[in-house]
């Protein structure tokens, strides 16, 4: 087990130049591989800088990088547009596309004793360790998974083993271990390493992945002094410490903590990312522990047109709606569709504010029946744009009007909490 690079401090910059750098003396530590396969994020991901080490990888290696699985978990197939969006003038042959419902292959289970365990008794059912079926029969003699570090509502913290086995899992193991997360608790996990979630993937990669030749690639991204974005820190390695050391630059970047709670949140959606709630609800996890009681959450979504990126899964949040804990547990005991896709009722879960504080979307393609029938309230979207506008707004503290409110220009990016709260 190795850690080739580990560099990165909450006052870093890494430049594009010294980025690049350090990726080629990792990958000249692993010595010659001549069979590599890139598992980078797709395009929800793009501010991971994932698509420039991808670019990077293509040149050390060349025709040696033999094919490129983007970790789409349930998320769509990227489009040719956003190929060369992400990754450049990369050849798009290069590119495979995971299917989570066709193309997986079982390594192993966890048992059913263990997800008793971690779920404090509250689950029954072992854990099918699956991945893309590209990566075991591949011939590939070096796996570069590539991704950011950053809080995550599922597991705590995104990204090392969750990029393969969620990233290119497949229906079983997607759904069941969204579902471990939602009913332990969104707000018992958000921002922490170490949880039941990622207990499960640790003990997956240490028994079913330890043959398969992986290689993390771990940024943290951090807001600049001149208000974009930067690369804070690099690590490159084999094994958890890899992931461990990002996690926890992850939490001085990323974790912002109030000292005092937010009455009104705005957050704005970047049309270019965000298409759904599957994904724009992150406007709501990433906020939910700075939130008052009674709290109004504004959400600015001028690209969402669907709720679910799977037609099945848009299908089930348009009939269950995010009615909260009791409800949705109710609902996949009483009927067959929802108990069978654990995944979407764990994001019916995390999506709802369990009645603490409102939830205002305002969608660029949704009409008010819809977002009402999902239990949302509903917002004109050209009317909260005038009234708070993204161009005008500063991250943070605002004053609109008279009223104080807290701007998130990209919930993807960070989490917030009130201090009070821990």
């Amino acid at each position: 087990m190795s850690l080739y690079i580990a560099k990165g401090s909450p006052d870093l910059e890494i430049s594009s130049t010294e980025l690049q750098s350090l990726l080629f003396e990792a990958l000249r530590k692993l010595g010659e591989r001549r069979h590599v396969l890139a598992v980078p994020p797709d395009l929800t991901r793009r501010e991971s800088r994932a698509g420039e080490l991808t670019r990077y990888v293509h040149d050390y290696y060349g025709s040696r990088l033999e094919a490129v699985l983007p970790a789409l978990g349930t998320h769509t197939a990227m489009s040719p547009a956003q190929l060369t969006t992400m990754f450049g003038k990369m050849p798009h042959e290069l590119f495979r596309v995971h299917n989570w419902r066709t193309d997986t292959e079982t390594l192993g289970e966890v048992p059913e004793t263990f997800i008793h365990e971690q779920s404090e008794g509250k689950l029954n059912y072992a854990w099918p360790a699956q991945v893309n079926r590209l990566l075991v029969h591949g011939g590939f003699d070096l796996i570069l998974s590539l991704g950011q570090v950053v809080p995550h509502e599922v597991i705590g913290m995104a990204n090392y083993n969750k990029n393969i086995l969620i990233g290119t899992g497949g229906r079983d193991s997607i759904n069941r271990s969204h579902y471990l997360g939602a009913v332990y608790g969104i707000e018992r996990i958000m921002g922490r390493a170490e949880n039941p979630v990622r207990s499960v993937l640790n003990y997956a990669s240490d028994h079913f992945l330890s043959q398969i030749p992986i290689v993390y690639v771990l940024t943290v991204i951090g807001h600049s002094q001149s208000g974009g974005l930067t690369v804070r820190g690099l690590f490159i390695g084999d094994d958890v410490e890899c992931f461990h050391r990002a996690a926890e630059l992850s939490l001085a970047v990323n974790f912002e903590m109030l000292d005092r709670p937010i009455r009104k949140a705005v957050v704005f959606l970047d049309p270019r990312e965000y298409h759904s709630t599957w994904l724009g609800n992150k406007a709501v996890y990433r906020t939910r522990l700075a939130l008052a009681e009674g709290a109004d959450l504004i959400i600015l979504a001028p690209g969402v047109k669907e709720f679910g990126e799977d037609r099945g899964i848009n299908t089930l949040i348009r009939k269950y709606g995010y009615r909260g804990t009791p409800a949705t547990l109710a609902a996949v005991e009483a009927n067959a569709d929802l108990a069978n896709e654990l995944g979407a009722a764990a994001h019916l879960i995390h999506g709802s504010s369990e009645g603490r504080f409102s939830i205002n979307l305002c969608p660029g393609h949704l009409t008010r029946k819809e977002v009402e029938g999902v239990g949302f309230a509903y917002g004109d979207l050209n009317e909260m744009l005038s009234r708070y506008d993204p161009k005008k707004l500063q991250h943070g503290w605002n004053t609109v009007e008279g009223e104080e409110i807290f701007f998130i220009a990209n919930p993807g990016l960070g989490l917030w909490a009130y201090r009070g709260r821990f």
